[in-house]
């Protein structure tokens, strides 16, 4: 099983707490994952021997939240070369804004860009009609271990 590293930017907590959960979810599997904190991503190219996991909420016109901008750009500027690296991400919203999700399409699409492979789709979770985010991303995170563990095997 490949290591899990989880990075989240959030605005008011609720990407924090949603990848928190994923992250004792991982755990309470033996999983080896790593939560890493907004402060600890200086520098940080995530492994391609590992998976990436992202989980973020929208600010603003569509924004990466304050807490990871840094990170975001630091890693669009230096366009590190990564087509080994598999990673998801997890993308917290409000669908009465015409920017839902943005933040979370924006990391899709740098990752991408890196040439990297998304596992699964991206979950957009809805504040408008999802009060538990962690449920729904809990549920989402069961398949998408599945295309982990079959892609290891591969």
């Amino acid at each position: 099983m490949k290591k899990v590293n989880l990075i989240f930017g959030t605005v008011y907590g609720n990407a924090q707490f949603v990848a928190e959960a994923l992250c004792h979810e991982l755990q309470g599997e033996s999983r080896d994952v790593s939560l890493i904190q907004h402060d600890e991503l200086d520098g940080f190219i995530p492994p391609q021997d590992e998976v990436l996991l992202i989980v973020c909420s929208t600010t603003g016109q569509g924004d990466v939240p304050e807490d990871i901008q840094p990170w975001f750009e630091n890693i669009k500027i230096t366009a590190p070369y990564l087509p080994e690296l598999r990673y998801g991400v997890i993308a917290l919203g409000d669908s009465s804004y015409d920017t839902f999700c943005r933040a979370g399409i924006q990391f899709d699409e740098l990752f991408t860009e890196l040439g990297s492979t998304r596992i699964g789709d991206i979950l957009k979770i809805d504040a408008c009609e999802t009060m538990e985010p962690e449920v729904k991303a809990k549920a989402w995170l069961q398949s998408w271990k599945d295309l982990i563990d079959i892609e290891t095997v591969a």
